[in-house]
């Protein structure tokens, strides 16, 4: 046993300090970036994702970010005529990345779906909770070599040691997360995770070293955090429960009543069920139930609905062109460059949060 004495940092722990900018207005802000991955695919979009939830990675949401040049990765759950009869469409192809796991009917389904629409399938997302097993270091490079041209996000890990493993094994994309996100109760089963700000800033810099990316996955519950992240020096960040509710999540909407004691007003309010992944309720749905040797490390909540997802986009993109003006950066990619984050006791004013009637 070892204690590390440094203080790790989450976005609530910082604020990004403003400093003096020649730019005239927030649309002169240039938020596309341009990658070019180790297996030489090029990508020039929003480097935005949806995370492969339910009521998130969607079809209907893919369809809908892309127009947007916003990525989705899909849920796992999706047949494989589901996916072929998706990805023959050609433009589905950049902005979407198929969801697998490391199992061997997750390789073969991959490979059905591949095959059928003519190697146009550019984007898998191998996703694991335990990014740390050699189990899944082995299906990293066995899955490169079969697959050579194909680019591959892969995680979760919150460390630059595994970082670099996933790279040196093919990885083009690393997912860096452990517990940060609103459904997820990772910490609170196990006692693992990594504070999130300073998880990007590690794995970014030993990604980067090597010609490898990085997504910020989790721990976003405003733009504000978005711009946190990509000043942290991620490539992409990856939104869950900031992109549930939609109507593009096809959940069912869920209508309650509520009564203000005060003055005895009824009203209405409408919700869309979220869950985590690894929660009783993802199990229960997809795999038969919770198996006996585990435990759930998700939760099942009600977050508001929120109507069509565009709304959330212009917001969430709003904020992040705004902190660019704050710190001088011109375009998204030079957000890292000019940012300076400053550590904070508080960074919110929440005395009429419960109040808020809109923005």
């Amino acid at each position: 046993m070892r204690i590390e004495p440094d203080i790790k940092l989450d976005f609530s722990s910082v604020l990004l300090r403003p400093k003096r900018s020649v730019l005239g207005s927030r649309k002169d802000v240039q938020l596309s970036r341009e990658f070019t991955f180790k297996s030489h695919n090029k990508y020039n979009g929003i480097p935005i994702m949806a995370s492969n939830m339910d009521g998130v990675g969607t079809m209907e949401m893919a369809d809908t970010l892309a127009s947007q040049q916003v990525f989705t990765c899909l849920v796992k759950i999706y047949s494989a005529k589901e996916l072929i009869e998706f990805f023959n469409t050609p433009s589905r192809t950049e902005y979407v990345a198929m969801s697998i796991g490391i199992l061997e009917p997750d390789l073969n389904k991959f490979k059905a779906v591949y095959e059928q629409v003519d190697e146009k399938l550019k984007y898998v997302c191998i996703d694991v909770a335990n990014g740390y097993s050699e189990r899944f270091l082995d299906f990293i490079s066995n899955f490169r070599k079969k697959f050579p041209q194909v680019v591959i996000i892969a995680g979760n890990v919150v460390t630059a040691d595994q970082t670099q493993e996933l790279v040196l094994n093919g990885a083009d994309i690393v997912k860096v997360g452990i517990g940060p996100g609103s459904v997820c109760t990772t910490r609170a089963k196990t006692g693992v995770g990594y504070p999130q700000l300073s998880a990007v800033l590690e794995c970014a810099d030993a990604a980067h070293g090597l010609g490898g990316h990085i997504i910020a996955d989790g721990g976003c519950v405003c733009p504000g955090d978005v711009a946190k992240a990509f000043a942290g020096g991620a490539d992409f960040v990856m939104l869950g429960g900031m992109l549930a509710g939609h109507n593009e999540g096809g959940g069912e909407i869920i209508t309650k009543q509520y009564t203000t004691e005060e003055v005895g007003v009824t009203e209405e309010k409408q919700f869309v069920e979220f869950y985590g992944m690894s929660s009783k309720s993802a199990n229960e749905k997809h795999f038969g139930g919770l198996k006996k040797y585990r435990s759930s490390e998700g939760r099942t909540v009600l977050v508001s609905y929120k109507g069509a997802v565009g709304n959330t986009i212009q917001d969430i993109l709003g904020g992040i062109r705004s902190a660019c003006t704050y710190v001088g950066a011109n375009k998204l990619k030079q957000l890292s460059k000019c940012a300076t984050f400053i550590q904070v006791n508080n960074q919110l004013n929440t005395i009429y949060e419960s109040s808020t009637i809109g923005e």
